[in-house]
């Protein structure tokens, strides 16, 4: 009872600074927008927060389209609406940088991530290593699309460097994304899966049994910019200042994010 009052009082510690932080930077525009942000899923719930403090003291509001970076990038490069994107990966922002679709000089790196191993709370499978995947009572490993979605190519990558993907891969579950894979081993519908560190955090059903070593595990890059054809880049540019403000980069942090400098 006692931890869940503290997460309550970081939260509206969080909520006021980011209101007296708005107060001073973003001031009363004169024109009032609503712009769209195409997110990657793990960015769910920081996203939400740093939005919410936002919106309750700037004129603009703030929607969200989170999804796979693979399948936001290409509704973006077949003209979907989308004021801002935020990759959980750098290929798929290459691809539109390359195809002219970011507004030139609002790209920036800005967090990175790692990956882990998840099962259920009450899983009784020991498993300390990749390795323990190949374990029979392994059955399924939820995992995002490992052709395209970014978790899902990292966490293949990385098996297959530790030569294990072509004996693992009969046992994966290809899903949509990595909330898709939390989910699903929440659920315990898989035995496994491979999620972010900051998506784990998010939830008391699951539990990190390994987590990959950033210095042997991908490099996981978050980038974000303004789409080039967006109508609102007056908006879109007051929420990019936001989300690179030294409180913003709070709340990044307590999500388990690691803010690039």
């Amino acid at each position: 009872m006692k931890t869940i009052r503290l997460v309550e009082l970081k939260r509206n510690f969080f909520a006021l600074l980011v209101s007296l932080f708005l107060v001073s930077a973003v001031g009363s525009p004169a024109h009032a927008d609503e712009i769209l942000v195409s997110a990657a899923a793990s960015l769910t719930d920081v996203l939400k927060e740093i939005s919410g403090a936002y919106q309750s003291k700037a004129k603009h509001t703030v929607r969200f389209n989170f999804g796979p970076s693979s399948g936001l990038a290409r509704q973006i490069e077949e003209g979907a609406p989308a004021d801002i994107f935020f990759s959980a990966d750098l290929p798929q922002m290459d691809a539109l940088d390359k195809n002219g679709r970011l507004e030139a000089g609002t790209r920036k790196n800005l967090l990175a991530n790692q990956l882990v191993i998840i099962v259920p709370a009450d899983s009784k499978i020991a498993l300390a290593s990749p390795k323990d995947l190949l374990k029979p009572d392994v059955k399924r490993i939820a995992l995002a699309e490992p052709s395209s979605v970014p978790v899902g190519v990292y966490s293949s990558k990385y098996l297959a460097d530790e030569g294990l993907w072509d004996k693992i891969k009969p046992k994966v579950v290809p899903v949509q994304d990595v909330r898709a894979t939390l989910a699903s081993v929440e659920s315990a519908n898989v035995e496994a899966g491979f999620v972010y560190k900051t998506d784990a955090a998010v939830s008391k059903k699951v539990k990190i049994v390994y987590e990959v070593p950033v210095d042997k595990g991908p490099k996981i890059t978050y980038p974000v910019a303004i789409v080039k054809d967006s109508k609102r880049k007056d908006a879109a540019r007051d929420f990019m200042y936001v989300l690179q403000s030294p409180i913003a980069k709070g709340a990044f942090k307590k999500y388990g994010f690691v803010v690039l400098d």
